[in-house]
């Protein structure tokens, strides 16, 4: 199987339009790739903050669009990356008013959400998935957007995909959940901050191995609102073994692995299997 993971820069001096035309363009010359993927956010960028209620679209706006044709053309499975999603109806899940935040705090819901869209050869939408954890604590994406509430695989020919965004790489609980839901490629688009770049590599490297499971994890180049970006996409296989690893550039970072690595893993080093679930915490001691 070949994946092409594209590490897009983004300049904050280039249009909105502009990139999501010059992603197409790469997503059109994977043609001969079976996955492609685009990191966290690209379109607007992931800590252009102020830009998100401006730019938030439905998951088949324009994004999807120019994703749609490309994707079609070139003849692959797209990991578009993620949007800045608008609920289609204009009104949060529990009914409030559109306002772009996540009103009442940062737990609850609000009317954006950090979406991934997984498109077919064909152009077709197959699957979103919300993120589930937002980054910030108490601001930024934690209190501008809703948080997803879903685990998403994706059924490829040659593998099952799971689904997850930048911030969820550091909560293991999320890619057991995806496991025990069969996936065996873990996909991670992200705008990971360069300051952080070592927690990158080493958690992507944490998930493959413990999981027993492909990690590809793509990142941006550039710097998003002042926020230097890590780059350093990597794709890790089951052993936790770094197949290819991009630079800090825009670049396109394309990888040939055998899916059925992950059955033969598993199955010589049976660990998952010695799981132990449901286990009591005992009270607090003095």
């Amino acid at each position: 199987m070949r994946a092409s993971l594209i590490q897009i820069a983004v300049d904050p001096d280039e249009s909105v339009d502009s990139r999501r035309r010059r992603a197409a363009a790469l997503v059109r010359e994977q043609r001969g790739a079976d996955l492609v993927v685009l990191p966290e956010l690209w379109p607007v960028g992931a800590f252009a903050y102020e830009s998100f209620a401006d730019e938030a679209e439905t998951p088949d706006g324009p994004t999807f669009r120019e994703m749609s044709k490309a994707a079609s053309e070139a003849g692959v499975w797209l990991h578009a990356g993620s949007i800045v999603e608008r609920a289609p109806d204009g009104r949060a899940p529990d009914g409030r008013a559109p306002d772009g935040r996540a009103q009442g705090g940062p737990d609850q819901d609000g009317t954006l959400y950090n979406t991934s869209l997984v498109l077919s050869p064909a152009g077709e939408l197959v699957r979103t998935y919300r993120k589930i954890h937002r980054f910030g604590f108490d601001k930024g994406e934690a209190t501008l957007m809703g948080a997803g509430g879903e685990l998403v695989t994706v059924r490829l020919p040659e593998t099952t995909l799971g689904l997850a965004t930048c911030y969820d790489l550091r909560f293991p609980e999320l890619f057991r959940g995806l496991v025990d839901a069969g996936a065996e490629t873990l996909v991670v688009p992200a705008g990971w901050p360069a300051r952080r770049r070592e927690h990158w590599t080493l958690l992507a490297r944490a998930r493959a191995v413990e999981n027993q499971a492909y990690v590809l994890a793509c990142s941006t180049a550039g710097t998003h609102a002042g926020v230097e970006q890590s780059g350093h996409s990597i794709v890790v296989d089951p052993w936790g073994e770094v197949l290819a690893e991009a630079g800090t550039d825009e670049e396109v970072l394309t990888v040939d692995f055998d899916p059925g690595t992950v059955a033969t893993t598993r199955e010589r080093f049976p660990a998952l299997k010695d799981r132990r679930l449901g286990l009591e915490t005992p009270p607090a001691t003095r």
